[in-house]
């Protein structure tokens, strides 16, 4: 029960990583605030958890900065404080070559994937530098650390949360705040099963093709798991993460070179 008596906020929590995180977090004895679109799965996942009041669901959509805010305000009134905040929105969008890529696809995922960051970072912190203890654990990708193909977007998006990790870390590190990233490589979670195949075929080859290669540039191999993802957010934000903050930290079986 390394989180007992700790408040979690998970955006995009209801499904893949982020439900993985908040299961973990869950186990470990934490309060768990959800983030989430779909309501009518939210109410599903609470009812799979079977945790009663520990878990509960503010309904949001990342991309709107009002309801980023509303749902750390509304987590932190929910449970008396917030402790840790997961960053985990955010995605990939429509996947083009970049002379193919509109505005407003790279629009969104700038603002999916970065600005629901920045948005939850700057709404969190005056509580957790006030109680002089936090943790801010922000999920991005080996494309945070590496380029592909027809990734454009994302990978800008990504190097941008790694980026904003690190000098937030600078911030706040003698405010009791650690700030960290974490960098998943393939994780096969629903999303990537509904949305691969498309993906694959932007670049080139089949869904069975994409995941192969993709698994072949790992050390290990094969994907990671969501839940091997969620056992490092769990050591971020329990005390034996103490000393560690400004990390990009790969989980990704070996992938990225540094």
């Amino acid at each position: 029960m390394q989180l007992e008596g700790r408040v979690a906020a998970v955006t995009g929590g209801t499904a893949g990583i982020g439900r993985g995180i908040a299961e973990a977090f869950l186990e470990e004895g934490a309060c768990v605030g959800l983030m989430a679109r779909s309501q009518e799965k939210a109410e599903r996942v609470l009812t799979e958890l079977g945790v009663g009041d520990r878990a509960v669901f503010i309904p949001g959509d990342a991309t709107v900065q009002d309801d980023v805010e509303g749902f750390i305000d509304a987590v932190a009134e929910r449970f008396g404080r917030l402790d840790i905040l997961v960053n985990n929105a955010g995605g990939a969008g429509d996947l083009q070559p970049l002379v193919s890529l509109s505005d407003e696809a790279f629009d969104l995922a700038i603002k999916w994937n970065l600005h629901s960051t920045f948005w939850a970072c700057r709404r969190v912190l005056p509580g957790m530098l006030q109680r002089a203890c936090g943790r801010i654990i922000n999920i991005s990708s080996t494309e945070g650390k590496v380029g592909k193909p027809v990734f454009t977007a994302y990978t800008a998006a990504k190097h941008a949360v790694n980026g904003l990790t690190k000098s937030l870390a600078q911030e706040v590190g003698t405010g009791g705040v650690t700030v960290n990233a974490i960098c998943p490589g393939l994780v096969i979670t629903d999303i990537v099963k509904d949305h691969g195949p498309a993906t694959a075929e932007a670049m080139g080859m089949t869904f069975n093709e994409m995941i192969d290669m993709f698994s072949q540039e790992a050390a290990i191999k094969r994907p990671v798991t969501v839940q091997e993802v969620a056992a490092m957010a769990v050591l971020l934000a329990s005390d034996a993460g103490a000393g560690v903050t400004g990390a990009t930290l790969s989980v990704d079986g070996g992938t990225a070179p540094y």
